[in-house]
């Protein structure tokens, strides 16, 4: 059974800022003991009756995941865990290592470059409920996630756990998210608000940004996760902006998020991302995590009392030197946080590793895998008739739910791609595995066992001729690499070395091709990576890292039974000098400045600009059926400022078995007086279709999505002119254009 926190709340339910449980009065206004009772009301309430140290107790943790209640007003302690792909399995008190419950595994869901994969809002809100649902029930009050960090560079080690490129496929996906993890009465904390774009030397770098490409490209996602979504919570980041650490960093703190957005909740520290007293108490941080016992700068245990906003802020607020408005603002914040979760008497129960939390886990899956490339036709492979498939690669065999950071799980369970193809093909076709590379053998993160066994006697050359030999006698192949979680690949507080594959696997998978044409290669990763032997293989899926029904979900796409549909949520270049960063030198892993010199021309805005050809473009993504377009039709072709415009076009499935699509829209302004990029994102809709069906797509294009930011008004900017919709399949495959003016 789990162990139920804060039993006095909830024996009291709200109230409970009485003493001994006698209504009472203060001054004549009356106490606001009920939960109906208005939000503000019940915080100022607990606020008046809170002492100076209770209050400066609230501000900082009390363990590696809690902060302090107030136990005298039956205010109970707040509640922490990692996301955002499953709930972190249980820590001691005061270190990493594991508790050593029983009752702490979860369903891992799919990275979030797999959600985002999806194109799909509806597919969000699913992940959305049900992580929400496995937080309530093991009492989590916060989620540590989602991630809506911009992939600015293919090296960042973190980017499977953000939502891509594009800030508006970002803002869209991130907002059903934050509704339905909070309609569990559980928070999500959006994080790293800003800039942390990469891993190496996170703590140390300076973010040298515009305006304009801070407003366009890297604040909309938590924009709209505040604004639309409505988040309870938010992370300061761990890197510098404007010469301060993004803990407590005046410009975007107060100045944007509090200040310009109306943020009503509370700003929480990255574990160890505070630095100053003086800074944090100013400059909007609200909860103190991680300072000095996060395992990360080392010192005492239970040093909680000397963090940055516990004793020293007490002993400035004696001495007069801090202002108790400042220190109130803080405590309301908190007060909400807790009151909208843990103080929550009326949210749902919850449930953890329920069938249909699998379920979701498997749908999205296979919703957010990309069919890269499937020349002759060699997908889906048709059971009936296979034969013998060889299943080659280690990512087939490996678990990939622990490590990579703080999104390592303990799961309940988890089908690895090969057990899901044996799953799928059993007593229908015969499956065979090889190796064919050594990457890591290694499968423990925090205490966290995979128990599996990796070792490998043979020699490189050895694995690849036996899978060469496989390959060879077998009707199809099936190559499954790509990254892992190890350091400088897909993983927290490293940096990848550069954009190939690791371990040799170019070498495997041509040598695979020389042996067997019908050869499909999936990659498992949350980034980018180069092919130079794209050419060579008859297939390609990115089937990113697919959490604890990976497998299944993979066999699902591979064997026909369900339609790929996902589309990128990044570029892939061809060449690492292909991406803005790199071909500017403005990724300098060595330094400690960080200037974003490509500005606003990040991913396929980059591409585009250069008139370069990605090895395969932001939103493409195919399918087993075909999809025809009509003539995009704009109703009014010339509207007043400030007018909405309508956009539509007819899609059928001209092929022979139902799909998805994700018609996509794009606005290009033909005649700005300022720089802007050929085309950006401004609305998409998945559809299904069986075949032969057609479905009209109509997007509605607001004011607010022609605007730019003029750095200069500090403000957006409409002008009047000619702009192009672009209506295709991805970026790079644009199938029709309707031209409109803004009067």
């Amino acid at each position: 059974m789990i162990m139920k926190k804060s039993i006095l709340a909830s024996l009291l339910g709200a109230a409970v800022f009485v003493s001994c449980g006698q209504n009472v009065q203060k001054n004549d206004v009356p106490v606001y003991l009920d939960e109906d009772s208005p939000l503000e009301a019940r915080v100022e309430d607990a606020l008046s009756r809170m002492t100076l140290e209770e209050k400066v107790r609230v501000l900082h943790a009390q363990s590696k995941f809690s902060s302090a209640g107030v136990p005298r007003l039956g205010i109970p302690e707040l509640w922490c865990t990692d996301g955002p792909h499953g709930i972190r399995p249980e820590v001691l008190w005061d270190e990493w290592d594991q508790a050593g419950w029983t009752n702490d595994s979860c369903v891992a869901f799919p990275a979030l470059t797999c959600l985002a994969a999806t194109w799909n809002e509806d597919m969000s809100a699913v992940y959305g409920k049900a992580i929400g649902e496995e937080a309530r029930y093991r009492e989590k009050d916060v989620l540590l996630g989602p991630g809506v960090n911009i992939y600015r560079t293919p090296l960042n080690g973190r980017n499977f756990e953000y939502m891509g490129e594009d800030p508006f496929l970002a803002s869209r996906m991130v907002v059903p998210y934050v509704r339905e993890v909070q309609k569990n009465g559980v928070a999500v904390c959006v994080k790293h608000f800003a800039l942390n774009n990469q891993e190496t030397k996170r703590h140390e770098y300076d973010a040298v940004v515009d305006d304009r490409t801070l407003h366009e490209i890297y604040l909309p996602a938590f924009k709209a996760a505040v604004q639309e979504g409505g988040a309870w919570s938010v992370m300061g980041a761990y890197n510098l902006y404007k010469g301060q650490h993004l803990c407590h960093n005046e410009y975007l703190l107060n100045g944007v998020l509090k200040g310009d957005w109306g943020f009503d909740g509370a700003v929480i520290s990255d574990w160890g991302g505070t630095h100053d007293t003086a800074e944090a108490i100013t400059n909007g941080l609200d909860i103190e995590f991680g300072t000095w016992t996060n395992g990360l700068s080392g010192a005492t245990s239970n040093t909680y009392d000397s963090y940055y906003l516990a004793d020293p802020y007490l002993a400035a607020l004696r001495s007069g030197e801090a202002s108790t408005e400042v220190l109130d603002d803080k405590v309301r914040r908190v007060l909400r946080l807790i009151f909208r979760t843990a103080m929550n008497t009326r949210k749902p129960f919850g449930s953890l590793c329920s069938p249909e939390h699998y379920a979701a886990a498997r749908e999205i899956a296979s919703e957010g895998i990309v069919l890269l490339k499937n020349e002759g036709e060699v997908l889906p492979i048709d059971l009936s008739s296979a034969g013998r498939i060889a299943v080659i690669g280690e990512n087939a065999i490996k678990m990939m739910t622990v490590g990579g950071g703080s999104s390592s799980l303990k799961v309940q369970h988890e089908c690895t791609p090969l057990e899901g193809i044996l799953a799928a093909a059993e007593g229908k076709a015969e499956i065979v595995y090889e190796r064919g590379y050594v990457g890591d053998v290694s499968g423990r993160y925090n205490g966290v066992v995979t128990g599996q066994d990796l070792s490998e006697s043979r020699s490189e050359q050895q694995l690849i001729d036996d899978a060469v030999a496989l390959a060879s006698s077998s009707d199809a192949v099936i190559f499954i690499g790509g990254l892992n979680k190890s350091a400088h690949q897909d993983c927290e507080d490293s940096d990848r070395y550069g954009l190939g594959l690791p371990y040799a696997q170019d070498k495997v998978i041509s040598a695979l091709a020389k042996a067997n044409p019908r050869l499909v290669v999936v990659l498992i990763s949350g980034n980018a990576v180069a092919m130079p032997w794209a050419g060579e293989a008859g297939g390609i899926l990115e089937a990113w890292f697919g959490g604890s029904e990976s497998g299944n979900a993979l066999a699902d796409v591979l064997f026909g039974k369900v339609n790929p549909s996902g589309k990128l949520p990044f570029t892939f270049p061809a060449k690492l000098e292909d991406n803005g960063a790199h071909a500017l030198g403005a990724y300098d892993p060595e330094s400690d400045i960080a200037e974003y010199k490509e500005g606003i021309y990040v991913g396929y805005r980059w591409a585009e600009k250069m008139q370069t050809e990605p090895l395969f473009a932001f939103g493409h993504g195919l399918s087993y059926t075909e999809f025809e377009y009509g003539e995009a039709v704009c109703l009014r072709k010339t509207v007043r400022h400030g007018a909405d415009v309508t956009v539509s076009v007819d899609v059928t499935n001209a092929g022979k078995v139902a799909g998805k699509e994700v018609v996509q829209l794009y606005i290009g302004d033909d005649n700005s007086s300022v720089d802007r990029p050929v085309k950006e994102l401004k609305g998409f809709r998945k559809i299904a279709l069986e075949p032969g069906e057609t479905q009209t797509v109509t997007f509605t294009v607001t004011p607010d999505m022609l605007k730019y930011y003029d750095s200069s008004a500090g403000g957006w900017v409409l002008e009047p002119g000619t702009f192009t919709a672009y209506v295709g399949s991805s970026s790079a495959d644009i199938r029709t254009s309707v031209r409109f003016e803004i009067k």
